[in-house]
């Protein structure tokens, strides 16, 4: 043991701790009290990945130096525990890494969590008014995880230190399983006992609900009421307190109107039970793990500068890197189906926005129009008018019908700046427009082709578990019943010949035609609105939209608009959390880092790295001065799939020593097998080690 020791110290430049780390993995028995050696694990390792990490870690050193790794290092399972004292590992983390999320009922699927949620709101507003008693009560809705509450304290506000305080209140009132019961009372008798409790708030909803409705107040017991249309529980037991939990504090105006009184919200989180509670709180906590703005920041993909604005997107080389790749792919797949790319201008006049009717109907969401000589010109909101142009700019034949346009668009709306969040709520976006100009007759045909082309793309990035809505005519809209009844027969065809099941929003159609709206689901079950697909009859209205028919007459050609994305931005932030940063080898931003062990070896890394770049490779060279150890620990916390560590041995046998992250090392390979391997893992969408 003790030559060995020494021959490794005598013939490498590795530290004594790293030696004697792998002489206390080899000889368990061995007592080793060493704690430097603790800085040799990346903090990044997770438990699931703990072990054969930390062995190819070992491993990438020792292969640069051609010493291989005594066969009786322990190789672990995912959920063996590794008796070395001097690895530390934090229990919460790894759980919240191996964890699988399974989906989590919602509202729509569970009246019973709709009544647990707002129910479990009463019961915090009760508790409040105890311990709270000059607190005035707004607004109590449930919400998509729970349920929140808006009050007015008077000038004073909530610390966090008083949600404890609050929750406790509301245990003592679950406990006392007092009924929740609805009385309805006249309008008269409600303004009369508001006025009496001095709640303003209170006046002012009553005075919101139309003439002819009932007037319906919730008790609970015989303490707290308050105005309500429900549904509720049957008395607070029926939630469980272990079921509950109360999460933040937050501010909120009136109305949501920021000219009005400044309240305080506090948030809650209300489910059936303990084991549903825990699932929830463990995926928020993951979510925290996978949240989009901080690995955009780790893994140096995009910023929001705001010196230059809030909502504004900058995207670093990096993240440059997988728009290009998101774009070029979208790109070639639409050419591949039939779409010709357009582009069109960021600003038009403002009477192209009041022909199609979004300055009357989205003008708060535009932004101010500027004066160019003695003309008033509006930055775009949507690209759909550019299109109507271009189509109009030129008479139409049946014959060239479909026509089928796509855009990469970047438009800008404007939002407030408290609603901004990394690239979910932005100012600037890339849409993924694409607009067909089609025949009555196609209108199924170009559905069926758009439902097709919408699973191509998202099934590429990992998305094949999706939601699908049919959206109907709502009461007021424009088009005559035989267009309307053409285009949901067309959506509804088109969905049963994909095989694709469906829920229907009766009414829930936007003014201008049925549409289809689809959600995905990520790995940690959450459901994001991409896709859509909207038939259209207002635009060719507005437009006088033609082409000429077989027999010679002017007819009105079917407008379908459709994004798959939603937004570039959007879509990547989704991305980003559902793969946690760790992309698939085929979208990784960095695809090999190589690593070589001094600067003599430097020369061949670059002539190696620039020849798989002009292959289409992205691959990087830690050219830095850190040791080997550091360079190792910052390609783990840049999520790089595949290192390879090049010593004098690699450069004279025209070899790399790779090692893939999470599996480990894989040995020394010529080069061109490593560029092999990485055509095939890049053309089939497989791992490095698969390929």
């Amino acid at each position: 043991l003790g030559g060995w020791s020494r021959e490794m110290c005598s013939r490498s430049s590795m530290s004594k701790s790293l030696v004697l780390l792998t002489i206390s993995m080899t000889y368990p028995r061995a007592v080793l009290s060493f704690s430097a050696s603790l800085r040799l694990v990346p903090r990044s390792l997770s438990a699931r990945h703990h072990s054969t990490s930390l062995n190819s870690h070992l491993s990438s050193v020792f292969a640069a130096r051609r010493y291989e790794l005594p066969a009786r290092i322990p190789r672990l399972s995912p959920h063996q525990s590794m008796d070395l004292r001097m690895v530390a590992t934090s229990s919460k983390q790894e759980e919240s890494k191996e964890t699988e999320f399974v989906p989590l009922p919602t509202n729509d699927e569970s009246p019973g969590l709709v009544k647990i949620r707002h129910s479990s709101a009463h019961i915090m507003a009760m508790a409040v008014q105890r311990l709270f008693p000059k607190a005035q009560v707004t607004i109590g809705p449930w919400i998509e995880n729970g349920f929140f509450y808006d009050f007015d304290l008077q000038g004073g506000s909530f610390e966090e230190k008083d949600l404890k305080a609050i929750q406790k209140e509301m245990q003592k009132i679950i406990n006392k399983k007092l009924p929740i019961w609805r009385e309805v009372v006249s309008r008269e008798e409600a303004r009369k006992r508001i006025e009496a409790q001095k709640e303003p708030y209170k006046l002012e909803l009553l005075d919101a609900i139309p003439e002819g409705e009932d007037i319906s107040i919730y008790h609970i017991g015989e303490e707290w009421w308050d105005l309500c249309a429900g549904p509720h529980v049957e008395t607070t037991g029926d939630i469980s307190g272990k079921a509950l939990k109360l999460e933040r504090v937050s501010g909120a105006y009136w109305r949501g109107d920021e000219t009005k009184a400044s309240l305080q919200r506090i948030y809650g989180t209300a489910w059936e039970n303990e084991d549903q509670l825990k699932s929830y709180q463990h995926m928020i906590e993951e979510a925290k793990r996978r949240d989009h703005r901080k690995l955009g920041q780790e893994m140096d993909l995009f910023s929001i500068q705001e010196k230059a604005g809030g909502g504004l997107v900058f995207w670093h080389p990096k993240g440059g890197r997988m728009r290009n790749i998101i774009e070029s792919f979208w790109k070639d797949l639409h050419m591949r189906s039939g779409y010709e790319l357009v582009y069109s201008p960021h600003i038009a006049n403002v009477e192209l926005w009041k022909q199609s009717g979004h300055f009357e109907f989205y003008s708060e969401s535009m932004f101010d129009q500027m004066d160019v000589e003695e003309e008033v010109y509006q930055i775009k909101p949507m690209n759909c008018p550019f299109h109507v142009l271009m189509y109009k700019n030129t008479k139409r034949s049946y014959r060239q019908l479909p026509i089928r346009w796509a855009e990469l668009g970047t438009v800008y709306r404007y939002e407030r700046s408290g609603t901004l969040s990394g690239l979910f709520r932005v100012r600037g976006f890339t849409q993924d427009d694409a607009h067909v100009f089609c025949l009555p007759d196609q209108v199924e045909d170009e559905i069926l082709k758009i439902l097709d082309l919408t699973e191509s793309v998202l099934s590429k990035f990992g998305f094949t578990n999706y939601e699908i809505n049919l959206s109907t005519r709502p009461e007021k809209s424009i088009g005559s019943d035989d267009i309307w009844d053409l285009a949901t027969s067309a959506l509804i065809k088109a969905l049963e010949r994909k095989g694709w099941s469906y829920a229907v929003d009766e009414g829930g159609g936007a003014f201008y035609g049925p549409k289809i709206d689809l959600k995905i689901r990520d790995a940690l079950g959450r459901k994001w609105q991409c896709s859509t697909i909207q038939c259209d009859f207002n635009l060719p209205q507005r437009f006088d939209l033609e082409y000429v028919a077989p027999d010679g007459s002017s007819q009105r050609p079917i407008m379908i608009h459709r994004a798959i994305f939603g937004s570039v931005e959007r879509f990547f932030g989704i991305l980003v959390e559902n793969y946690a940063g760790e992309f698939p080898l085929w979208f990784a931003p960095e695809q090999l880092r190589l690593l070589p062990i001094n600067d003599e070896v430097v020369p061949f890394c670059e002539k190696v790295a620039e020849d798989m770049r002009v292959s289409g490779f992205r691959v990087e060279v830690d050219s830095s001065a850190e040791r080997l150890q550091k360079k190792i620990r910052n390609a783990e916390i840049a999520k790089v799939p595949l290192t390879a560590v090049v010593g004098k041995k690699e450069v004279e046998e025209n070899q790399l020593a790779m090692r893939a992250r999470f599996t480990g090392d894989l040995g020394a390979m010529p080069v061109e097998q490593v560029k092999n391997k990485l055509k095939k893992a890049v053309e089939d969408n497989l791992s490095f080690v698969d390929a």
